[in-house]
């Protein structure tokens, strides 16, 4: 089967078909072809061999990884997302890790990101360094009312910005989440769950014995709790975006990221969540009310912080 770069490359390449071949996992190739290395006497070499397509798509998302001594190969393509393909990598040995996660943000037309608005809403624009930019930024502010390539551009930061800020808040709070490594104009570096043959399954790929369900069902709601306590909703948290590895679960996708205090729809992106992630668990064996529960969580973390509070229907977004 053809996998998510082929299929863009048919699309979207009028080239492609005499690019795509048969690939071996193991099959190395000189990144001096994918990357172009800060000096001529760079090597860098990928055990993984992308298409024509995917070829200076990738290489430009991990670059800047490479230049900072960060990864020193790219083994295996992970899973293509709705807005982002993982890679798995060799990190390099100053990191102190083993393998590290590159998340490569999809070129922006081939992204498929339904409702990206009501995440948005409330949400200050994030510049390449994290920071919140500034209103008085009038040039920023023009190009993003009239969608110039470069307002296009400044969201398209933004958005991956608020992931990885996110994974940096989460993680030194104790959450379940990899541990962020790196951001650069186009893709995140972070822990990687799996070893070297392959990936962390998601959960939903999972069956569970009930005492284990009971086990990560308690896990994944201190997460959610954690979450809310420092004024986070997932916003797209089901068994698809937690991955299984050796008993232990992780929470990843974390772009759409929603602020109690100021999108409007909070309360209903929570519950949905919540809903989702238990439905799972209710298939394990585990008896959880969502309702109830996002009663709770909304009533302790949430509802004095909105004015008014309230649920938005669906039909609202």
């Amino acid at each position: 089967m053809d996998d998510e770069a082929d299929v863009f490359a048919r699309l979207y390449d009028p080239d492609a078909d005499d690019e795509i071949r048969p690939r071996k996992r193991r099959h190395r190739v000189n990144m001096a072809e994918l990357v172009e290395a800060s000096d001529g006497s760079d090597e860098f070499h990928t055990t993984y061999k992308p298409s024509r397509f995917e070829k200076t798509w990738l290489g430009e998302s991990l670059r800047p990884f490479y230049q900072q001594n960060l990864i020193t190969d790219v083994l295996y393509h992970v899973k293509g997302g709705k807005e982002a393909s993982v890679y798995c990598c060799i990190a390099d040995p100053s990191t102190g890790l083993d393998l590290v996660a590159a998340k490569v943000y999809r070129p922006r037309k081939f992204r498929n990101l339904r409702n990206d608005i009501m995440y948005r809403e409330g949400r200050a624009l994030l510049t390449a360094d994290g920071n919140v930019a500034k209103r008085t930024d009038h040039r920023l502010m023009r190009a993003i009312g009239k969608k110039t390539e470069f307002g296009v551009q400044a969201q398209h930061t933004s958005w991956l910005m608020y992931e990885y800020t996110t994974l940096q808040r989460l993680y030194a709070d104790g959450a379940a989440v990899p541990k962020p490594i790196g951001a650069a104009e186009n893709s995140i570096l972070m822990g990687y769950q799996g070893d070297i043959s392959k990936a962390a399954p998601p959960l939903s790929d999972v069956g569970l014995t009930l005492d284990e369900a009971h086990v990560l069902f308690v896990e994944a709601m201190r997460n959610i709790e954690l979450m809310l306590s420092i004024d986070v909703i997932h916003g797209d948290l089901s068994a698809y975006n937690i991955l299984y590895w050796e008993g232990k679960i992780t929470l990843i996708d974390f772009p759409q990221v929603s602020s109690v205090e100021t999108n409007a729809h909070a309360a209903f992106i929570l519950q949905r969540d919540i809903t989702r992630t238990c439905e799972y668990f209710q298939r394990q064996g585990v008896t959880c009310d969502p309702n109830q529960i996002f009663e709770y969580l909304w009533l302790r973390y949430a509802q004095s912080r909105v004015k008014p509070a309230h649920i938005a229907e669906p039909s609202q977004i």
